[in-house]
């Protein structure tokens, strides 16, 4: 048996139309064609993952300031290296 893969935005329809509660999984995955199985899956994940849409908003500039410091250290540290050999090579002894 072939597995149907499914995208995103699919998942996400399913996912919203079982949150609503306005109809039962067995009406959903009927009118979807989708087992009952991945639609509660689909809902948890919907229900986990929603949280971490509101986080980006703050939680990616968080996460992109963090990595311009990382890149800012590791380049202090580069030329400091550079710095120290060049001393060493224009000044030997």
């Amino acid at each position: 048996m072939i597995k149907k893969k499914f995208g995103a935005d699919f998942k996400a329809r399913v996912a919203i139309e079982a949150m609503k509660e306005t109809k039962t999984v067995p009406e959903i995955s009927s009118q979807f064609k989708v087992h009952p199985t991945r639609i509660a899956s689909w809902k948890k994940k919907l229900l986990t993952g929603a949280k971490d849409i509101f986080l980006n908003e703050r939680g990616n500039h968080d996460l992109s300031h963090a990595q311009e410091i990382d890149e800012l250290y590791k380049k202090i540290g580069q030329l400091k290296v550079e710095n120290d050999f060049l001393k060493k090579t224009a000044y030997p002894g």
